[in-house]
């Protein structure tokens, strides 16, 4: 579909819209009409005219990240491409219209280009990041609009994440990237680069580090042989998961209360000490 004669998005973003809202938008009838051609026979006029009415609700979508500092005709250009991404593969039979199906395609092209943007260096790359890095800020102008607090607990328990990813994210996203290359005063040559030590191990000391983590880590599974099935899971979802469960999740999960899973998690860090005692001795 990039031979598609669409808009052109680096104008002004007034003559771009001007452009937009001269395209029909179009009735359930013909836009399921338009979809079969597009389907079962590569219609590309088809597909051309399904993107075109289309075109202004990318604009509505993009509208909601202006708040990451990218340019709006930026954000419109990645989500246009989604919106062609979704044309390609929408099937009218499901009984859905086609901007139902392709704000989730719009959307995730916008996204990724914000994380990209963003930072050189990834700041997303769980589920549980790439949520905090679109909800943080909207999250805290809720709380401090209705409680006048922002804390960082209040942040986590409302988005229902650990407090220590929320303060990472919260530190990451409160500056963006410099260049290490940039001198700090023209014409002196003198970089952020230069300030740097290398702190970096040897390999001797990478080496060993390597072989001692992997005998830890055979320790431990060998150590959580000892544990009962319910105890090695509850260990497993306490300490060894990310994020972890908390006491009232595995209550409901084994239907029992906190307090007698807390009892089973410590007898089970009990026997998970003597037997890695024992390894070691």
């Amino acid at each position: 579909m990039s031979t598609l004669n669409l808009p052109i998005t680096t104008d002004t973003f007034e003559h771009y819209m001007v452009q937009v809202n001269r395209f029909d938008l179009l009735s359930a009838e013909e836009e399921h009409d338009l979809a079969i051609q597009q389907l079962q026979e590569g219609n590309m006029d088809a597909a051309h005219r399904l993107i075109c009415a289309n075109l202004r609700f990318v604009v509505k979508v993009a509208n909601e990240y202006r708040g990451y500092w990218l340019r709006l005709l930026d954000l419109v250009q990645e989500g246009n491409i989604g919106l062609m991404k979704a044309v390609k593969k929408f099937d009218p039979a499901r009984g859905t219209r086609l901007i139902t199906y392709a704000v989730w395609w719009i959307r995730a092209y916008i996204q990724n280009y914000v994380m990209r943007s963003w930072s050189l260096v990834k700041i997303g790359t769980t589920p549980t990041q790439k949520k905090l890095f679109f909800k943080l800020a909207q999250t805290r102008n809720a709380l401090r609009n209705l409680t006048g607090s922002e804390q960082i607990e209040d942040i986590a328990r409302e988005l229902e994440v650990n407090e220590t990813v929320v303060a990472e994210m919260t530190q990451r996203m409160g500056s963006r990237d410099t260049s290490l290359d940039v001198e700090l005063t023209e014409g002196e040559g003198y970089t952020l680069l230069s300030t740097l030590v290398d702190k970096s191990d040897n390999q001797e000391d990478l080496l060993l580090d390597n072989e001692e983590q992997q005998l830890n880590t055979e320790r431990t599974s060998a150590a959580l042989e000892v544990l009962k099935p319910r105890e090695r899971h509850i260990i497993e979802q306490r300490i060894l998961a990310d994020p972890p469960s908390t006491l009232q999740d595995l209550a409901n999960e084994y239907g029992i209360s906190r307090e007698r899973i807390r009892q089973i998690e410590q007898n089970a860090l009990g026997k998970l000490r003597t037997a890695m005692s024992a390894e070691l001795s």
